[in-house]
C-alpha cells in the first residue's frame, strides 16, 4: 500500500452532532417527561448552545435567545447544559475509539480524533478502519446520571470523516465524508466562511461577508500577509485553515520528559470534586513549568490510576492555550466519565495517582499578551498566590466579583469561588427599567443599615402610596432613632425620589420603594432607599435604610 505524503496529517474524526442536546436527552432518560421526538434546545447564558432536528424544523437556530426561540417553537423543551455530564455519556465513545486505535485526541465532548497510520496498518485502508470504526460505535452504550446504562444504540447519532488535517477532518466528519488524500484544499474552498464559528457570532466571520468573502476559497486565495495585517493572528488562523494547511504543522514535537507531573494521592480519593481541588497544584505546576521554558501547551495527556491498578488514559486539545483552569476542566470531565462508567470499566477503588504529560507545545510569543502590554507575570503570580489561599483555606475562601444584571446595586454584584467560571446568573447587557443610573456606588453596605431623613422642621420625611415624598430633605443620619439631634447633618443636596415597583405580582417578594440620593456636609453621597406607605401614622414611623455609599 502506498503511502501519501499526507498521512502524517491525516486524521480519522468522529463527531456526534448536537452532543449537548443527545446528553440532556439520554441523562434525563425515562423520566424526563418528555419523548425523544419533542423538540429540544440546551440554553446557556440565555442562547441556544444545540437544539434537535425537531427544533430546527421549526426555525429555532443555534444562538437564538431563548424568548426568540420558544416565539418559533412553543412547545420547546429547554433544558441547561450540564458540561460533567456530557463527558460522561462520552466516554464509552471514546472507549470504542480506543478499542479500534490508541491516542485518541478530544477537542470537547462530542468531537474526537485518531490518526490513520497504525489503523490502515492493521485494518488493511481506511475502508477497512471505517468498517470497524462503525461496528465499534454501534455497540457503544449509553450511561445516564444515575449510573443506569442504556442499551447499544440508545446514545447518539455518529458521523465519521477522513481528510487532512484537524479541521478539514473535521468538516469532513460533519458531513460523512471521506476526502481523497491532499484534497483538503479542493474540499473546503466552497464551504461557507461560517464553519471557521459554528457559533456565528465571530466578529471575523461578519467582517469577511461583508467584505463580499463568501467561501473558504476566496479567503483562502488572500495573501497571508495580508491577512495578518488586516484581521490580525486570529485572522491568520482562519486564512490557514480555509486553506487546508494544518493547524499545527509542527505539532509532533514533544516536550523533555521533565514536564510531566504527577499527584499521588494518599489516601485514595473516589470524589471528582476533591480530587480536582487537590489537582489544582500540580495544574499550576504543569502551566508554569512550561513558561519558565518559554512555551505553552495546546495538548496534553491526563493519566488517572486507581488504587487496584485500573488506568485512564486521554488526549485533551485546546483551539488556543491551556490554561489552568483549562487543565482542571479537563480533569473534572474525564474523571466524571471514568467513575460514572458502565460496571465493566468503573474503577474498583478510588484515585490514588494522576499524571499530566504535554503531548504538543508552542512557544509562548506566539500568544497574545495582557492587555497593558507585558507579558502577564504579575498576573500569573497572584494567580498562584491566590490559589495557594484556596489550598489552604478552601474552595470558597477566595471570591471575585462578577457584574450580574439587576436593578439594584447589591443584585448586580455576585461573588464567585476563585478560579470558577465568572458566568453571570442575569444578562447585565439586557435593559433593566428602574435601573440605578451612573455612576455606581463603590461600597455597598451588607446587610443596609437604618437611617433617618427629616425635613427642615425636623420632623420624618414620609413616603406616600405613589412615590411621593412629603418634604424636602434637610437632615440625614445613619442610625439612631427618628428626630435625635446628635445623630444627624445637614443635607447639602440631594437627587430623587426614583420609585420601584418589584414583583407586585408576588405578595411574598413583592417590593415598592424610592430611592434617593443624599449628600451630607462631609460631602459624602449615600443611596437611601424608602419604603412606600410608611409613616402615616406616628405609631409608625417612615422605614429608610442606606444601602450603598459613594466615596
Amino acid at each position: 500500500m502506498s503511502t501519501h505524503p499526507a498521512d502524517k496529517n491525516r486524521r480519522i474524526c468522529v463527531w456526534c452532532p448536537d452532543w449537548p442536546v443527545t446528553t440532556a436527552r439520554v441523562d434525563a432518560g425515562s423520566d424526563a417527561g418528555f419523548d425523544g421526538d419533542a423538540p429540544i434546545a440546551v440554553v446557556t447564558a440565555n442562547r441556544v448552545l444545540a437544539c434537535s432536528h425537531a427544533a430546527r424544523e421549526h426555525g429555532v437556530r443555534r444562538g437564538m435567545r431563548r424568548r426568540e426561540a420558544q416565539g418559533c417553537c412553543p412547545q420547546l423543551v429547554v433544558l441547561p447544559r450540564d458540561e460533567a455530564a456530557e463527558a460522561r455519556i462520552f466516554e464509552p465513545v471514546v472507549a470504542a475509539l480506543e478499542a479500534i486505535a490508541p491516542g485518541v485526541e478530544i477537542t470537547r465532548p462530542g468531537l474526537a480524533a485518531i490518526g490513520v497510520r497504525g489503523p490502515t496498518r492493521y485494518f488493511g485502508g481506511e475502508t477497512g478502519v471505517l468498517h470497524a470504526l462503525s461496528k465499534g460505535l454501534a455497540e457503544v452504550p449509553a450511561v445516564t446520571r444515575t449510573g443506569r446504562t442504556l442499551p447499544s444504540g440508545a446514545g447518539a447519532d455518529v458521523l465519521i470523516g477522513i481528510a487532512d488535517g484537524a479541521f478539514a477532518a473535521e468538516q469532513a466528519a460533519r458531513r460523512g465524508l471521506v476526502v481523497e488524500p491532499g484534497g483538503s484544499p479542493a474540499f473546503l474552498r466552497d464551504l461557507p466562511v461560517s464553519v471557521l464559528d459554528p457559533s456565528g457570532v465571530a466578529p471575523l466571520i461578519d467582517l469577511l461577508r461583508r467584505l463580499g468573502v463568501r467561501t473558504l476559497g476566496a479567503f483562502a486565495a488572500l495573501p497571508a500577509r495580508d491577512v495578518l495585517a488586516r484581521f490580525g493572528p486570529d485572522g491568520l488562523w482562519a486564512h490557514r485553515q480555509a486553506g487546508g494547511v494544518d493547524e499545527q504543522p509542527v505539532s509532533g514535537r514533544r516536550p523533555p520528559v521533565e514536564f510531566t507531573v504527577t499527584l499521588d494521592l494518599e489516601p485514595a480519593v473516589d470524589r471528582v470534586d476533591t480530587v480536582a481541588f487537590s489537582a489544582r497544584g500540580v495544574a499550576e505546576q504543569f502551566i508554569t513549568d512550561l513558561a519558565e521554558h518559554g512555551l505553552a501547551c495546546t495538548c496534553f495527556e491526563l493519566q488517572a490510576t486507581s488504587e487496584n491498578g485500573e488506568q485512564t488514559v486521554r488526549r485533551w486539545r485546546h483551539a488556543g492555550v491551556l490554561s489552568t483552569v483549562d487543565v482542571l476542566d479537563r480533569v473534572r470531565w474525564q474523571l466524571e466519565g471514568w467513575l460514572a462508567s458502565p460496571t465493566a470499566n468503573r474503577p474498583t477503588g478510588g484515585v490514588s495517582r494522576l499524571t499530566l504529560a504535554p503531548i504538543e507545545v508552542v512557544p509562548t510569543g506566539t500568544h497574545q499578551q495582557a492587555l497593558w502590554g507585558g507579558s502577564g507575570a504579575e498576573d500569573e503570580r497572584a494567580g498562584r498566590a491566590l490559589a495557594r489561599v484556596q489550598t489552604l483555606l478552601g474552595h470558597g475562601s477566595v471570591l471575585t466579583p462578577v457584574l450580574d444584571g439587576g436593578r439594584d446595586p447589591g443584585a448586580r454584584t455576585r461573588l464567585v469561588p476563585w478560579g470558577d467560571e465568572p458566568t453571570p446568573l442575569r444578562s447585565p447587557e439586557q435593559p433593566w427599567p428602574g435601573q440605578l443610573p451612573a455612576p455606581a456606588p463603590s461600597v455597598l453596605l451588607d446587610p443596609p443599615r437604618p437611617a433617618q431623613l427629616l425635613d427642615a422642621a425636623r420632623r420624618p420625611v414620609r413616603v406616600t402610596d405613589r412615590g411621593a415624598m412629603s418634604a424636602p430633605p434637610a437632615l440625614f443620619g445613619m442610625g439612631g432613632s427618628s428626630g435625635d439631634p446628635n445623630a444627624v447633618t445637614a443635607v447639602t443636596s440631594w437627587a430623587g425620589p426614583w420609585p420601584v415597583d418589584e414583583r407586585w405580582w408576588s405578595a411574598e417578594s413583592a417590593r415598592r420603594v424610592v430611592r434617593c440620593q443624599i449628600v451630607d456636609v462631609r460631602g459624602r453621597a449615600y443611596l437611601v432607599t424608602g419604603t412606600m406607605g410608611t409613616g402615616a401614622t406616628a405609631d409608625e414611623p417612615p422605614r429608610w435604610q442606606v444601602d450603598a455609599v459613594y466615596d
